[in-house]
């Protein structure tokens, strides 16, 4: 899940950041009727450009443990650049510039990457840099709601993604909580706040200094 600095889980990590920062420029800002959500999302990602929020992030394992709480700011610029900035309980980075995707752990001074292209395919983040509507890539359906939120849930068509299940609660008019699934069971709840839709954005927001980096480890 996001927010790990091994190496080894970074494609993975990578499939399923990508896939809630995805999520997160889609439905912030915009809310969802019950009955027609994936007309909702098509509508609104025609007119989604740039996205900043903050964020709160738990996420649980199989057994529903608490393994991390983490907060910080997303900044999404459409089309395929992103960028999460984990202030606590570590300070990483993890950036995509449209042509590859960086996890930068600031402490350790090192940067992992992995080519975009494969770290989008088989994932829900693949809507990031395409124009293909929603029913290509997801089933969408109403769930029931029992905390006043409007809930649904999406369904990757594709298995071969890490991300199993996404369910989306929505208050008045934004939306309030995100909860993913992995292949693994683990489980991720992002909660935002003062989201800013279509927001100026530094071009170097989605650039890595390469002079803070001591270790520049290549994964494909």
């Amino acid at each position: 899940m996001p927010y790990l600095s091994s190496i080894r889980r970074l494609p993975s990590v990578i499939a399923s950041l990508v896939g809630m920062a995805l999520m997160t420029g889609l439905f912030i800002g915009s809310a969802v009727a019950a009955d027609n959500g994936a007309q909702r999302v098509n509508d609104y990602l025609s007119g989604l450009n740039s996205l900043q929020a903050k964020f709160e992030q738990y996420t649980f394992n199989a057994d529903r443990t608490q393994m991390l709480e983490a907060r910080g700011t997303l900044y999404l610029q459409r089309p395929g650049r992103f960028r999460w900035e984990y202030e606590t309980p570590n300070k990483q980075v993890i950036i995509a510039d449209g042509k590859r995707v960086y996890l930068h752990d600031l402490d350790l001074k090192q940067v992992s990457h992995q080519s975009q292209a494969k770290a989008l395919r088989g994932t829900p983040a693949l809507l990031l840099a395409s124009n293909d509507p929603i029913e290509q890539h997801f089933t969408a359906r109403p769930i029931e709601s029992t905390d006043g939120r409007d809930w649904v849930e999406l369904i990757p068509r594709d298995r071969e993604t890490d991300v199993v299940r996404i369910e989306l609660g929505f208050g008045k008019d934004t939306l309030d909580s995100l909860i993913m699934e992995d292949s693994f069971g683990q489980e991720t709840r992002l909660n935002f706040s003062g989201a800013q839709r279509n927001a100026s954005l530094k071009p170097d927001l989605f650039k890595i200094d390469q002079r803070a980096v001591v270790d520049f480890l290549q994964v494909d």
